[in-house]
């Protein structure tokens, strides 16, 4: 499906530019969707593994999220500049990249946490 969509992209972009943009992303979106059962299968199963381990599930959510807003802003990012706008596309990338800092912070604050506990004073 990709495949035929680019060839048709690349053939209409000489006649419409604008449809062969709303092609790609018309495209992109489907494949994206077309995922979303798989990617639900792998997060069910991270999660039967954490309960298992016993592992905290704030954390394991944390890191879901975390994933989770790395594929949304590569997404969003490269739709964008498929549509020719990379100044926009790097500004996804940055607010993507400061939203998992965020998202971080308490992941990060435990573990310096531990290894300070750790120390013998």
């Amino acid at each position: 499906m990709a495949l035929i969509a680019t060839f048709l992209a690349l053939i209409i972009k000489e006649q419409k530019p604008v449809f062969a943009s709303m092609l790609v992303i018309f495209v992109s979106i489907i494949i994206f969707l077309f995922l979303v059962d798989q990617i639900y299968e792998i997060i069910h199963m991270l999660e039967r593994i954490a309960v298992t381990a016993n592992v905290n599930m704030m954390y394991v959510e944390t890191i879901l999220k975390i994933i989770g807003i790395a594929y949304i802003a590569e997404f969003g990012s490269q739709i964008t500049k498929d549509a020719g706008q990379g100044a926009i596309a790097s500004k996804i990338e940055m607010a993507g990249k400061i939203l998992i800092l965020i998202m971080a912070i308490p992941i990060l604050t435990v573990i310096i946490e531990t290894v300070i506990s750790l120390i013998p004073s």
